[in-house]
């Protein structure tokens, strides 16, 4: 293309989740309803973990950083989502855009990591529980979320360069709701070769690793389940990791859709869908799932309201 045949972008146009007019102020409503319950559930884990003793557990040290990812994840999202709802012109600048894929990636890759360190977690818990204060050490912990923050960070970084690193000319229509890899890159009018295997390398490598880490460990779990005798001892081995393996099942569920698809029947359209799941509504179910099926979360909770209700009736 010769220069002077297109102008360089310094911004771009989201067109949401729909571009009929008479949908934005539902959509608008229903999305701040999902994303108030994010926050709210997110941040009672989060304080639950931190503040009530019986809880400083290796257990619920990941669930408190399942719940921070959860909380940026769809704090990333969300508030530009509501906005653009709103007004007419749904435009991003440039470099607001490319903050937003960064900080996208970082909370995604940071996700898929730490239900794998979450998996490994329960596989020690219920493999090994004579060893697990040892293995599962508060060194260890520190480390394993160091590192997945790291790493998270770090494929970010590679990414979102290597996509913004293409020029974007004449075309600024993003057919999404955030700034994503595939629409962005279905406006470059460079060669996209580059970004593509890296984004390709990437997912493929995230996945691959964090299934097979969750896959090992569950088939060790269920293994070591049923050689227990007692139907209570397995119940209550069964307990501790269920509210994890209904998360699992969600989030790679959804990304599995997603990703499986045909070529024939997948379009952006869908991508759209697949993305509100996990960005917006699996932070907002992770709270939940781990709150009403785990009794040690029900029972913090109580002593955290009990606790609250008789320092205010003190004042």
């Amino acid at each position: 293309m010769a220069p002077g045949n297109f102008t360089w972008v310094t911004e771009f146009i989201l067109t949401g989740v729909s571009d009929r007019a008479d949908l934005q102020i539902p959509l608008f409503l229903v999305f701040l309803v999902i994303y108030g319950l994010t926050v709210a559930g997110n941040l009672g884990i989060i304080t639950l973990t931190s503040v009530d003793s019986q809880l400083q557990t290796p257990m619920y040290f990941f669930l408190r950083h399942l719940a921070i990812i959860n909380l940026g994840d769809s704090t990333v999202i969300a508030p530009k989502m509501l906005i653009n709802c709103l007004v007419k012109k749904k435009t991003t600048s440039y470099y607001e855009c490319a903050t937003q894929l960064g900080g996208f990636l970082v909370f995604i890759v940071a996700e898929v990591s730490m239900l794998a360190v979450m998996a490994y977690d329960r596989y020690v818990a219920i493999c090994n529980p004579l060893l697990y204060m040892v293995v599962v050490s508060r060194r260890v912990c520190l480390l394993l979320v160091s590192l997945t923050y790291f790493y998270s960070f770090s494929t970010a970084i590679v990414t979102s360069s290597s996509v913004f690193s293409m020029s974007y000319c004449s075309s600024n229509v993003i057919n999404h709701f955030y700034c994503d890899t595939v629409p962005l890159l279905a406006l470059s009018c460079s060669d996209t070769y580059f970004p593509e295997t890296v984004i390709f390398i990437s997912a493929a490598t995230n996945l691959a690793c964090s299934m097979i880490i969750v896959l090992v460990s569950y088939f060790n779990i269920v293994l070591s389940i049923l050689r227990i005798r007692s139907s209570e001892g397995r119940k209550k081995a069964f307990s501790t990791c269920a509210s994890h393996m209904m998360a699992v099942t969600v989030f790679y569920g959804t990304l599995l859709f997603m990703y499986l698809q045909p070529r024939t029947s997948h379009s952006l359209d869908t991508d759209k869908m697949a993305s509100v799941f996990y960005t917006l509504v699996i932070p907002m179910l992770n709270p939940m799932i781990y709150s009403l099926r785990n009794k040690d979360v029900k029972a913090a909770l109580k002593r955290f309201l009990t606790n609250s209700c008789c320092s205010s009736n003190s004042m």
